[in-house]
């Protein structure tokens, strides 16, 4: 296995400005620098990552605190970290995930132990009991989230207001005058999980503004809680009836009830859910989807915290980020009218 020693000698150079080259602790002329990569790439030299750790008091990892709760979508999860962990390799880290089940004291744990140099945070809730302890850490922590109060912090996130208002606006366009919106899991909403308020928020907007009736109903995987929100919906709809369902969750069980009502998407109901455009596609009627950028959104969030660490800066720090959203058109949506 080749050494740095070897890497030095292939390069005609001395085994310190390798390690400059590394490290970047130093200015090193461009022209050196391409030979130390060409001898690193002849060799396939692989620094050590325990010596790298141990020189510069970096670990080069990144914590990833997720939740591995039943009520969550983990397919939308896992999107999410499979784009961080991508990522984070592209920016020469690895990536440690922290279980939520650990609440505040993991942090200070993964922290405390210098087991990695900063943390991203997913689904913040709006008084999150771990903030006050991201508050007070000593290295980058972004969430993945906005919380009620983002003072001191650091947060990016889909923009789920311009999301709520895009799927009314697009519905009331299309010619529905009730739009009626399936919530996420009741555990979810009583997480108070910030995106719930914003999307909802973003809906009420729009169509207070475009003088739209925008229903408010349970979600879940109860087909029973499901079917009884769809008739709901259907005995306050005038005209062709309009359903939102941002939860991946919920959708092949609204698709069922609809057609156990004998209603077909596309033909005589709008649906716009969420989900990855190879999902979308595959359903049964391809479905029209409002895109929260999830591939975005952690490449962002990953991008964010290695800045931070690159330039060796201790908090606090604060940043808003928000991602917009788009719309992309399948078959479940009616059209606009001709001329509209």
């Amino acid at each position: 296995m080749p050494t740095s020693k070897d890497v030095a000698e292939a390069a005609g150079v001395a085994q310190s400005t390798v390690s400059y080259v590394l490290s970047g602790k130093r200015p090193i002329s461009e022209k050196t620098r391409k030979k130390v990569e060409a001898a690193i790439e002849q060799l396939t030299y692989q620094p050590n990552a325990g010596a790298r750790a141990l020189a510069s008091r970096k670990t080069r990892v990144i914590g990833l605190v997720i939740p591995f709760i039943p009520e969550l979508h983990m397919a939308s999860i896992m999107e999410f970290v499979s784009v961080i962990a991508n990522t984070a390799r592209q920016h020469d880290h690895d990536i440690l995930l922290v279980t939520e089940d650990e609440g505040a004291p993991g942090l200070r744990r993964v922290v405390g132990q210098q087991i990695c140099d900063g943390l991203i945070l997913m689904q913040v809730e709006g008084n999150d009991e771990r903030l006050p302890v991201v508050r007070s850490l000593n290295v980058p922590v972004v969430l993945i989230g906005i919380p009620r109060d983002p003072t001191g912090l650091v947060c990016i996130d889909a923009d789920f207001e311009m999301a709520g208002d895009q799927c009314v606006r697009d519905l009331a366009a299309a010619g529905h005058s009730v739009v009626s919106v399936i919530d996420w899991q009741p555990e979810v909403v009583d997480r108070h999980v910030n995106y719930v308020d914003r999307f909802m928020r973003g809906t009420d907007k729009a169509a207070g503004e475009l003088g739209v009736t925008v229903l408010h109903l349970p979600g879940g995987t109860d087909r029973d809680v499901i079917a009884d929100s769809v008739d709901k919906a259907l005995a306050k709809t005038t005209g062709s009836p309009a359903f939102i369902a941002p939860d991946g969750t919920v959708q092949d069980l609204l698709r069922r009830v609809l057609s156990s009502r004998g209603l077909t998407p596309g033909v005589d109901v709008s649906v716009i859910g969420s989900a990855s455009p190879t999902l979308a596609d595959l359903q049964p009627i391809p479905l029209t989807t409002i895109d929260l950028r999830p591939a975005e959104v952690s490449r962002r969030a990953v991008k964010i915290i290695c800045q931070l660490l690159e330039a060796d800066s201790q908090g606090p720090h604060e940043s808003l980020e928000l991602v917009p959203t788009v719309i992309t058109h399948r078959s479940s949506t009616l059209r606009p009218p001709r001329g509209a």
